[in-house]
C-alpha cells in the first residue's frame, strides 16, 4: 500500500478498468480494420485501422479515448464503401 502512495505522490496513477477496456476494444477493432484495408487495397481504411491501433497510447483520459475512438469508427463507416 505504501508503494502505491509513493507512486501517486510522483504523479503516477493506474488506469481505470474503463480505460483499459477502451484501449483493448479500439486496438482490436483497429487490427481487424487494418487487415481488411490491406486485403482490399483501400488506403483510407488501412490508415484508419492504424490510427485505431495507435492513438490509445497518446490519449491520457478515458473520455478522450472514447471520443476519438468513436470518431474514427464513424469515419470508418463513411470510408468503407
Amino acid at each position: 500500500m505504501q508503494e502505491l502512495e509513493e507512486l501517486q505522490s510522483l504523479g503516477l496513477t493506474l488506469p481505470t478498468p474503463a480505460y483499459i477496456f477502451g484501449v483493448l476494444l479500439f486496438s482490436f477493432i483497429g487490427i481487424g480494420v487494418f487487415a481488411y484495408g490491406r486485403k482490399r487495397k483501400r488506403k483510407a481504411v488501412k490508415w484508419i485501422g492504424l490510427a485505431l491501433m495507435l492513438y490509445p497510447y497518446l490519449t491520457p483520459t478515458t473520455w478522450a479515448l472514447y471520443l476519438v475512438g468513436g470518431g474514427l469508427c464513424v469515419a470508418l463507416y463513411f470510408y468503407r464503401q
